[in-house]
């Protein structure tokens, strides 16, 4: 920790283009602490600042109060099982997710636009782990009225939600250059990958500020995050390159606010063998990659869960990059493999996904 005392008697040379030569400030800030990020300051004690100039010859007094943890209440340990909810989670690697999440014992709240989807698939892992563990709603991610009653279903049922995942995502199954892309298309994605996750955002953050407990968020991320170019699905990967900017913003927002309880990640799957996915496959040199890369959802499922977990499990708050598949496992896999039989997806002869 660094500590700065410091009283000011002259012009701040900011403050001089605006004010008189006889302006005179007194004790701009005092005690100036800084922790982990010395441009993150934590101010422990009050700041005045008393100016007086031709402007405002009767002078101006501001009191600028930030406590460090004064809106922080006394965090609650989190504990197995976990209260869980997952967007867009009726199928694909959401639903595998779901899926895994119970497997450790969890409880888990399965959403989606469609009812009928949610109906399926909740009616799936009842089948399989009971009814005590899993409860399913229909919610548009896109709507904020919907991400409200999601939340408030989730405290009906749960009480409190440990662990949200923003999965929710959209290509509008359409896999062409952007000038020949639809309105509707655009919309589609747009307002589902970037629209829908801010409001998933806001609204769990809410929630999770009024938790003793709080809780964690995880942003799924997609192709195009990491800045390269995504041609054929140009919208797509800009939505999903704006992910890791929207988390990395609400992380400093936190911080700023001295937020210690509710921390966003963001998390990578990698290349999943999903409809969104297979859907674009139309080339062979597409088809080359899904074969190599590619891994089944619940396969990815069973790598990220105990990641997820082990962070709450552990305490942690620190913001963490949860990746399936790493830069070096994939030039691995590609220079290693000469061959790989379609063990999933298809082969470079298959036809075209429907």
């Amino acid at each position: 920790m660094w500590t700065v005392s410091t009283s000011l008697h002259s012009p701040s040379p900011f403050l001089s283009p605006l004010l008189s030569s006889k302006t005179k400030t007194h004790q701009s800030f005092d005690f100036l602490t800084f922790q982990k990020n010395p441009f993150l300051p934590n101010f422990r004690r009050c700041r005045f600042l008393s100016i007086s100039s031709r402007q405002n010859p009767t002078g101006l007094s501001t009191v600028v109060r930030l406590r460090a943890s004064a809106s922080m209440a006394e965090r609650q340990p989190m504990e197995p099982p976990f209260n869980v909810l997952i967007t867009g989670s009726s199928k694909g690697i959401g639903y595998a997710l779901a899926k895994e999440f119970l497997k450790a014992g969890d409880n888990v709240v399965i959403c989606s636009r469609s009812a009928e989807r949610v109906e399926s698939a909740v009616q799936s892992v009842k089948e399989e782990f009971g009814e005590q563990h899993v409860w399913g709603t229909r919610c548009d991610v896109r709507e904020g009225q919907d991400v409200k009653d999601l939340v408030a279903f989730a405290q009906r049922n749960l009480g409190h939600i440990d662990i949200w995942i923003n999965n929710a995502g959209s290509n509008a199954y359409s896999y062409k250059p952007l000038a020949e892309a639809s309105d509707e298309d655009l919309i589609e994605v747009v307002t589902t990958n970037t629209l829908g996750l801010m409001i998933c955002c806001r609204e769990a953050i809410k929630m999770m500020l009024n938790q003793p407990r709080g809780g964690h968020i995880f942003n799924i991320d997609g192709a195009g995050s990491d800045g390269r170019p995504t041609p054929r699905f140009a919208a797509y990967g800009a939505t999903k390159r704006s992910v890791v900017h929207l988390t990395k913003s609400l992380q400093a927002e936190l911080q700023m606010q001295d937020v210690r309880n509710v921390v966003v990640h963001n998390l990578s799957p990698g290349m999943v063998t999903t409809d969104l996915l297979m859907s674009g496959a139309t080339t062979k040199q597409a088809k080359f990659f899904i074969n190599v890369l590619a891994e089944p959802a619940e396969v990815v499922a069973e790598y990220l869960v105990p990641n997820i977990r082990s962070i709450i499990a552990n305490r942690s708050m620190k913001p963490t990059y949860i990746r399936f598949l790493t830069g070096l496992k994939a030039y691995s896999q590609i220079f290693s493999v000469s061959w790989k039989p379609p063990q999933q997806g298809f082969s470079d002869s298959d036809p075209d996904p429907e």
